[in-house]
């Protein structure tokens, strides 16, 4: 497994509290029975929005993480170290950059 690929994959697998692995050239993350995330270490890639439903519990348990992991979040794609929630969809969430420099919203 590349390092920018795994570092990447497994960060997110700690953050929802999900398992990494790797198969072939991929680093996959289950996210449920339906969806697995590849993780490839291509250096172009096109920009993608991917937002996830959780619980409130669950929510609750990923913010946790994030704040205990020291990773900057913020409340817009333009504003991700802000430290703030945005509740545009009636709902909190927010953005976090990994490693990797991708983005993502819960």
């Amino acid at each position: 497994m590349r390092a920018r690929q795994g570092k990447g994959s497994q960060v997110l697998a700690d953050i929802f509290g999900l398992e990494s692995g790797r198969s072939g050239h991929f680093a996959p993350v289950r996210i449920n029975k339906s969806l697995t995330l590849l993780f490839d270490d291509d250096d172009t890639f096109e920009s993608h929005h991917l937002a996830f439903h959780v619980s409130n519990r669950e929510f609750g348990a990923i913010f946790d993480r994030i704040k205990k992991a020291n990773i900057p979040f913020g409340s817009a794609p333009w504003s991700l170290d802000d430290g703030k929630l945005n509740d545009w969809a009636a709902a909190a969430a927010f953005i976090f950059a990994i490693p990797t420099g991708m983005c993502w919203k819960s």
